[in-house]
Formats: structure tokens, sequence, C-alpha cells
């Protein structure tokens, strides 16, 4: 039976910070004031092993990448290529679906090759789109250029994400941060990428779209070298990476013993007990597993079949994992409304949308800056289930701000008051939720399907969000009160964390359990 990597054993310190904190609290007293905090950020990013900030660097240049071109596509679309509303719409439809929609499959060519091949192939395909996009002028060039740039993401996210995911569980069972703190790191590394590329872009536009196309290209030329010299081979889960391939990893990165190699790297009985915490599965029965894998070719051939067909039928039958991802999409239908119902918010209260830049910028810089005090004060002293339900009943109180303001018909500066509110609550909603939710993965699927089950949940919520956005829209076209609308949306989060709720994770295995039969 394949592990699951499971949660945090409720005898270790990992995660509670209790042994954790004492062990460095020995080699420096914590800090405090603003000073403080931002020097143990700058920590947890140090103390974090080599492979592991290589993905948090490679999450920063992707945002850094995309958002330097295409904020500024419908403009691009619209203006110099002439094409009418209805087009760019369907441009950039095509765009979303051949990325949120096929990250599935991005999921599944992880768990069958490995992130390493994605991630190149990813890179690849994005190089090559957003040279296209830049001399693409006719509407088939234009719409294949950007589902190139779509289907890269759908190949190399998920790749990245699950890598994360399972590198952080496997650090965290070594005595480093809990996992949610490393997710952290990665998602803030995001958020910083997505305040950068907009700014980034707005210089390039200053010569053409076409200059931005090709620093957004070179910019995923970097990530693909990076990769290429840097990142492990070989499949999740599976045997040691090929050597010379891992020179950024080794065994800091959680390449030897957590993936069953222990009794050959001299780990011991220490790393043995480890090793067991951190699957919920022995040595023995893991070291029988590999040896199965490297014994016939049938035995492969049954394994590239459940990593294709038997995959999709575990996912459909988790139950708990299936939840996770109707919860997670109402945070994803709750976000979009920064693209649907805010503007809408900000016009009626300043007449223009002038504003919105500012909002936009407020939520990426509040991210990248309290993201890891967040989740170190509030996330880590949490189970993963509370933090996501406490994360969307704060954005739920975000929209309730604007249901609550909306009859006072505020204009002006003091107009946008509600407005800012929502979004500083809808962004803290967010660093609760996120963290947790891809924590929250780690400790419901096996780890060989971790790649398919981090594309399915953007895949899920995706639709969910389709369905959402489309309610929403009808919402506000039908001529209800503004109040009445905001109070609606107030409830989507509520019913997400309602859901969340039921997610119940399996019981971490015992230590002492001793081989599984």
């Amino acid at each position: 039976m394949s592990p699951r990597l499971c949660g945090r054993p409720r005898s270790s310190s990992v995660g509670r910070g209790a042994e954790a904190s004492s062990e460095r609290g020995a080699e420096a007293p914590p800090r405090r004031g603003g000073i403080g905090r931002f020097g143990r950020s700058l920590g947890d990013v140090r103390g974090l092993p080599p492979f592991v900030r290589l993905l948090a660097w490679t999450q920063l240049a992707f945002n850094i990448g995309f958002f330097a071109v295409l904020p500024y596509l419908a403009e691009h679309l619209g203006g110099a290529l002439g094409m009418g509303g209805w087009l760019v719409g369907l441009v950039l439809g095509l765009r979303t679906f051949s990325q949120q929609g096929l990250f599935v499959v991005g999921g599944a060519l992880t768990d069958r090759f490995g992130p390493r091949p994605v991630v190149l192939a990813g890179c690849v395909l994005r190089i090559a789109g957003f040279v296209w996009l830049g001399y693409a002028r006719d509407t088939v060039q234009v719409i294949a250029a950007v589902v190139c740039v779509g289907f890269a993401a759908a190949l190399f996210s998920p790749a990245v994400e699950s890598e994360t995911a399972r590198q952080a569980v496997r650090f965290e069972a070594a005595g480093g941060h809990p996992r949610a703190r490393t997710l952290a790191v990665f998602s803030a590394a995001g958020q910083a990428g997505a305040f950068l590329g907009p700014l980034l872009g707005t210089l390039l536009l200053l010569a053409d779209f076409r200059t931005a196309c090709w620093a957004g290209a070179l910019v995923f030329v970097g990530v693909l070298v990076a990769h290429w010299r840097r990142m492990p081979a070989g499949r999740p889960g599976g045997s040691t990476p090929r050597p010379g391939t891992g020179s950024a990893g080794g065994a800091d990165d959680g390449e030897g013993a957590d993936d069953g190699e222990g009794a050959d790297d001299g780990e011991g009985a220490e790393g043995a007990k480890a090793a067991e915490r951190a699957t919920g599965t022995s040595v023995t029965q893991r070291t029988a597993d590999a040896k199965a894998t490297e014994g016939t070719g049938t035995t492969e051939a049954t394994g590239a079949t459940d990593a294709t067909g038997g995959v999709v039928r575990a996912t459909l039958c988790n139950g708990p994992f299936l939840l996770l991802c109707l919860a997670y999409g109402t945070y994803l239908v709750a976000y979009n409304q920064l693209y649907l119902a805010l503007p809408q918010e900000v016009v009626r209260a300043t007449g223009s949308q002038s504003a919105l830049g500012w909002l936009f910028a407020l939520s990426s810089l509040l991210v990248v800056v309290a993201q890891l005090p967040v989740t170190r004060a509030v996330g880590e002293r949490l189970r993963h289930r509370t933090a996501l339900c406490l994360g969307l009943g704060v954005v739920a109180l975000g929209f309730a701000v604007v249901a609550a303001a909306a009859p006072l018909g505020l204009r002006g500066p003091v107009g946008t008051v509600p407005a800012a509110l929502h979004v500083l609550l809808l962004t803290f909603g967010q660093m609760l939720a996120v963290p947790a939710t891809r924590a929250l993965v780690t400790e419901l699927v096996a780890e060989h399907r971790l790649g398919f089950s981090m594309g399915a949940l953007s895949s899920v919520s995706g639709l969910v969000v389709l369905g959402g956005s489309a309610a929403t829209g009808a919402l506000f076209g039908s001529g209800a009160a503004p109040a009445a609308v905001w109070a609606l949306l107030a409830c989507v989060p509520l019913l997400g964390a309602a859901l969340g709720r039921t997610v119940r994770p399996p019981r971490p295995a015992r230590a002492d359990a001793g081989p599984v039969d």
C-alpha cells in the first residue's frame, strides 16, 4: 500500500515549535519589533534546504515573467491588434482554460515521470509562447500562442507545487520548519513576483509589448537553466536521483533517507524511525516495495497503469480530498471578486478604476511582508483544518464589511475605505487558507499521487470558480442592491468553512507500530 504523507504525530514537537524553538533559542534570543520579525522571516528562508529555496525562487520568477506580460495582453489585443471585445474575452478565456483546466494533466505527468522533465518542458513551452505572442498578428496565431503560454503553466505549476509540498513534509520530518511555514515561504515568493512583475511590465511597455514578451521569455530561460542544472531527476517517492543531477539537493534536500534509502546512507536507526514517522510505513516495507519495483518489467508496467487510470479512480474515491477541493474552490470564488466585484465597488465610490492598482499592490505587498509572521504567529498554532476554516471566516468578514457599508453610500476617498478593508481581510484570510490547504493535501493523498492531486485541486476549484463567477455576474446584472450582493458573497467562504470542517485527515501512523503487513 502506498504511504500517505501523514500529518504531524502528536508526540512530535515538529509543527508545534516547542523543542524546535528551544533548540534554536540557545543560539539567538528572539528579537522583537518589526525589524526583528523581518529578520526572523529572512532566517526562515535561509534555513531552508538549497533545493527548497530553488523552488521558492522558481515561483518568484514564474510570477515575475507572467505578470510582466499578461496584465497588458487585453490592451494589446484590443488596441494594437484591433480585436473586438468578445474576441479579446475569448482569447483570455482560452488562456485561463488551457492553464487551470489542464493542471491535472501536468500533475499526472509529474507523478509518472517526476517533476524535472515536466518543469523543463513547461519552461520551453512558456518561452516559445511568449516569443510567439510578441510577433503574432492574426487571430489564429494569437490563440495558439496564448494556449501555449497557458498549457506551459499547466505543466510546471503542479510539478513545482507538488515537489514543494513533498520537500516541506520531508524537511519537517527531519526536524526543520513546520510544513506550513515552508509552504508559506513559497506563497510569499509567488506574491512577491505578482508585485514585481507588473512594475517590470510597466517599464518595458515604454518600448512596446514585444519587448515585454522577450523579457518574460528571458526570465523563463533563467528558470530553465537553473532547473536543468540543479533539479534532481527521478519520480516522486522513487529511487535516488542519478548522480550529477541533484547538486542543489543532496541529503539536505530530503532526496536520500526519506526516499527509503536511509539504510544505505548510514542514517541508522534514527533515520529509519524518522522515515517511519514521516510516511507511516516502515523502512522494511518500503525496501520490499523498492525491490518489487526493480524486479520485473511487469511490475513497472503495473505502476504505469496505476499512474494513469488508477490514480483518477483513487482521487474520485477520496471523499476528504474532494471536500477540500470544494472548500478551496469557495476561497477562489471569493478571491476572483478582486477582478469582478471590487472594480464595481471602486467605480461606484470614486467614478473610476484608478484606485484598483493601488489596492492590488497593497494585497501583494501585504503577503510578501506578512505571510511568514502570520503563519508563525497563527498558522503553526492551529491544525491545518482549523487554519483553513479560520482563513475562510476572515475572507467572509471582508465581504460583510462592504455589505454593511454599502447602504451608507460613501463617496470619494472615504468611499474606498470599505474596499481597502475588504482587500486587507481577504489577503489575511488568504495567508491562512492557502498554506493550510496545500499542507492538507499532503495529509490526504499518497505521495506518488501528490502531483496529480495538486493538479486536481486547481482543476476542480477552477470549475467552482467558473460557476461562481457566472452566478456573481448574473447577480450584479440583475439590479440587486449592492449590500445584498456582497452579503450573498460573504456566504460563499462561510460555506467553504463548513465544508472544511468536514475534512478529516487520517490519523498519523504510530512510530512504534512496526512494519505494515
